[in-house]
C-alpha cells in the first residue's frame, strides 16, 4: 500500500529534512505535496535526487487528499490548520508545541512509548494528530528510557547546548553572516538571537516565564514527564550555542535503585537507536559536529555520580533535525502504519 503525504513548511530546514528523510526510508509514498504560506510562490523543494515539488500555498489545500499531514512551520501554523487536516481525514504528525501537553494527543518517541499511539488516538477527538516532542525532549528521552526502566529515575538534571538550527534557517544565516563579518570588522547585525550568537553562547532559548524559566526549560520537563514518567523531576537550562546543526546535553540523573555502571552501559547499548562512544581518552567521545547527518542518539562521558547515593553521568548529541524533529516524525508515520492506524 502506498500513501499520499503533505510536508507543511517544506521550505524550512526541519520541512526538508522531512521530505529527504521520507525519501532515504524509502516511506511507501504515492504522491508528495509540499506546503508552505501563500508569502513562498513560485518556490520549489526537492524529493530524492531527481524529483523536484512545486510548493503550493496551504492556505488553499485540500487535506482529503493525503493520508499524512507532516506539520514543520510552527505552532500558529499548526494550531490553525492541523484540525483542519485530521478531521479531513489525514493522519497529522505535529513538530510543534502546539498539541503536545494537551491530554487527548499522544505525544510519541517510538523507540520509548509507541505503545501510547494507538490507545490515544481512539479519544482524541477526531482531530487525528500525534505530537512530535521537543527536538532536546527527543534525544533525552531515548536515554533516559532504559535507564529508567532498570534504575527508576527520581531526578534529571540536564544542561542542553542547542544548534542554531533549532531556530530555524534564519538562525543558521544569522551565525554564517556575523561569523564572516567578524573576520572582516565589520558591523554585527543581529535580528533572530538577543544577543550576538558568533563565538558567543546566549543562555536563554524562548520567552522568559514569571518563575525565571524559560517556555524551552518548560518543554522539556513537561514533556520528559509525560513521555516517561510524571514521578521523575526533572530541571532544565537551555543555552543556545554558534553550532550549525546537533544539540547537545550534560545529564545528571538520580534513582531509585543502586547504580551499576557496567549495568547502565549493557542496558543502553542494547537500546534501538542510542550509540555509545565513549572511551576515556582524549578523542573518545561524541561531539555535534561528528552527530550531524546522522540517526542516532550518542553517549559519551558515561560515569557514576557519587555526589548522590545513586546517580550517574553522561554526555548526549544528536542531529536536532533528523531524531530530533524529522526522523522521529517519519518514524512515527511507520509505526502508524505497522499499527494498522493507516
Amino acid at each position: 500500500m502506498t500513501y499520499k503525504i503533505a510536508v507543511v513548511g517544506a521550505t524550512g530546514a526541519v520541512g526538508r529534512e522531512m521530505l529527504q528523510t521520507l525519501y532515504e526510508r524509502k516511506f511507501p509514498i504515492d504522491k508528495v505535496y509540499a506546503l508552505a504560506s501563500s508569502k513562498s510562490p513560485g518556490r520549489q523543494v526537492s524529493f530524492g535526487d531527481e524529483l523536484t515539488i512545486d510548493v503550493e500555498p496551504i492556505e488553499k489545500f485540500d487535506f482529503t487528499k493525503v493520508d499524512f499531514a507532516f506539520f514543520s512551520a510552527g505552532g500558529s501554523v499548526s494550531e490553525k490548520y492541523a484540525p483542519i487536516a485530521g478531521k479531513s481525514g489525514a493522519l497529522v504528525i505535529d513538530n510543534s508545541s502546539a498539541f503536545r501537553m494537551k491530554d487527548n494527543v499522544p505525544l510519541i518517541v517510538p523507540e520509548v512509548n509507541h505503545y501510547d499511539l494507538k490507545g490515544c488516538l481512539v479519544d482524541n477527538g477526531g482531530m487525528n494528530i500525534i505530537a512530535n516532542p521537543n527536538c532536546s525532549t527527543a534525544q533525552l528521552v531515548m536515554a533516559l528510557s532504559p535507564l529508567h526502566r532498570e534504575f527508576i529515575i527520581k531526578r534529571v538534571v540536564v544542561a542542553t547546548y542547542q544548534a542554531v538550527s533549532g531556530a530555524g534557517k534564519e538562525a543558521m544565516d544569522e551565525l554564517f553572516n556575523q561569523t564572516k563579518k567578524v573576520y572582516v570588522n565589520d558591523p554585527l547585525e543581529k535580528s533572530v538571537f538577543t544577543k550576538e550568537i558568533s563565538f558567543n553562547v546566549i543562555p536563554h532559548i524562548d520567552v522568559f516565564l514569571d518563575d525565571g524559566f524559560t517556555k524551552e526549560e518548560v518543554k522539556m520537563r513537561d514533556e520528559t514527564k509525560k513521555i516517561l514518567d510524571e514521578n521523575i523531576d526533572v530541571v532544565a537550562h537551555c543555552v543556545r550555542v554558534p553550532v550549525f546543526v546537533g544539540h547537545s546535553e550534560a545529564v545528571f540523573i538520580e534513582c531509585e535503585n543502586p547504580m551499576d555502571e557496567e549495568l547502565a552501559r549493557d542496558v543502553l547499548s542494547e537500546t534501538e537507536g542510542v550509540i555509545i562512544i565513549d572511551h576515556r581518552a582524549d578523542e573518545g567521545y561524541i561531539t555535534p559536529k561528528e552527530a550531524a547527518g546522522e540517526d542516532g542518539v550518542y553517549l559519551s562521558r558515561i560515569r557514576v555520580d557519587e555526589s548522590v547515593p545513586s546517580g550517574l553521568v553522561f554526555w548526549c548529541v544528536a542531529d536536532n533535525l533528523r531524531k530530533g524533529a524529522a526522523l522521529n516524525a517519519v518514524q512515527i508515520a511507520e509505526l502508524a502504519v505497522n499499527q494498522g492506524i493507516r
